[in-house]
């Protein structure tokens, strides 16, 4: 069918976030890792293009997610989404900005809005500024995040420097007043020039204002939280046909394996809860693979009753990450770690895991290109923003969730499992 909205996310847990939130009306996602080869066919409502360019090269960056453009609009789409963290993980040299200009000025398009808001993971917005849960973006664990430290909150001053066009606010008080409210305000600041707005969102009800009313742009960035309301107005005004193909489910074996990672706050408590649980689990050291290689690992998995959905992990605290990052640099240590990880994931498909399980962004992106996976539906949501997806590699079935670092509870690798079995 031809595609309603069209959808290009930064990382590949940003994708499956965003999916799975769509994916709540029922109606068919397909989420593609990367830009197809070749032109749509048999294209979804609500398309879904992967890219792994949140920390690439502006210039990589741009390229790639233009090129994801081109495929979305020769699928038909005439709206489209461009999706980020909702931590906006992004330094002054970042690519939130240079992007969104470059699909403006694809687009024709003279304003965009900015809302990386989700209420439902503690991620807010108020007067420009984000919040993780109670604490400013600059005093969260973010401020530690080994790729993206996120030191100032404010997301204006974090945008302003990555655009080459003026930088303004629509602020709660506007977006309380409801959605007709925000479109003069955003008119008002397209009258003067502004091109890239930042809207606040502090609850569920603010991103329907927001959606409500921007539901018309060409162009909307953000999170994944504030397209979640789209696919209802569609419904309403007769944009998403009611009877669009729905989401099915396939069956696949219970063989499991979990890899982790992410280092962030959240991944670290949810593999120490599923440790503690007694799952079979073996811990990564950037130090001894460069030393060694992946060899030990894939050893020991080799010896693990996948039924048991065994655990291998890179996740550390900041202090240990910062130690390896000195010893073998930041791009280095994070590669030996994604190379490492990525090799288990194939060795424990191919001893029969039809259910893998993996924690933070650039572990997602290597471990579905190591799998060969170019096409996933969404499933069930294990958690906001964290659905299981399901595809096919080297030939056979597989169940996939990519968990954003951050996202989830404590017990998400437990919950997931149950999850699919429930499903």
């Amino acid at each position: 069918m031809t595609t309603v909205l069209g959808c290009i996310a930064d990382d590949f847990t940003g994708a499956t976030d965003l999916a799975g939130l769509l994916a709540r009306s029922g109606v068919r996602v397909s989420l593609r890792i990367g830009v197809p080869d070749s032109p749509p066919t048999e294209t979804a409502a609500f398309e879904v293009i992967a890219l792994k360019s949140r920390t690439a090269p502006v210039d990589e960056a741009v390229d790639e997610t233009r090129a994801a453009l081109t495929w979305l609009q020769a699928a038909g789409a005439q709206r489209f989404f461009w999706k980020y963290c909702s931590t906006f993980d992004s330094t002054p040299e970042g690519n939130i900005g240079p992007v969104a200009e470059a699909l403006m000025a694809d687009l024709g398009c003279d304003q965009t809005i900015y809302c990386p808001a989700f209420p439902e993971n503690g991620r807010a917005i108020f007067m420009g500024n984000l919040f993780v849960g109670r604490q400013p973006l600059a005093e969260s664990p973010m401020k530690d995040h080994p790729l993206t430290p996120m030191r100032d909150s404010n997301l204006m001053r974090l945008l302003s420097p990555q655009v080459s066009r003026p930088v303004g606010l629509a602020d709660r008080l506007t977006v309380a007043r409801g959605p007709e409210a925000l479109r003069a305000a955003l008119g008002e600041l397209q009258a003067q020039g502004v091109a890239h707005v930042v809207v606040d969102a502090v609850a569920n009800e603010d991103l329907s204002v927001i959606a409500e009313a921007c539901r018309d742009m060409v162009l909307m960035t953000g999170g994944s939280a504030v397209a979640m309301p789209l696919p209802a107005l569609y419904l309403a005004d007769g944009t998403l046909s009611a009877d669009a193909p729905k989401a099915e489910r396939p069956t696949v074996d219970a063989k499991t394996i979990v890899l982790s990672g992410s280092c962030s706050a959240m991944t670290n408590a949810q593999v120490a809860d599923y440790t503690r649980r007694g799952a079979p689990a073996y811990q990564l050291d950037p130090l001894a693979l460069a030393e060694n290689g992946p060899q030990p690992a894939l050893d020991w998995l080799a010896g693990q009753d996948l039924g048991a959905a065994p655990l291998i992990y890179a996740t550390a605290n900041p202090e240990s990450v910062r130690a390896a990052q000195e010893k073998l640099g930041v791009a280095g240590a994070g590669e030996i770690v994604e190379a490492t990880l990525s090799a288990c994931a194939v060795a424990a498909r191919d001893a029969g895991a039809r259910r893998v399980i993996v924690a933070g962004g650039e572990t997602s992106g290597a471990v579905t290109k190591a799998l060969g996976v170019s096409q996933l539906d969404i499933g069930t949501e294990i958690a906001p923003g964290v659905p299981w997806t399901y595809c096919h590699s080297d030939g056979q079935q597989i169940a996939l969730t990519l968990k954003s670092g951050n996202f989830g509870s404590e017990t998400f690798f437990t919950d997931a499992q149950a999850k699919l079995e429930a499903a």
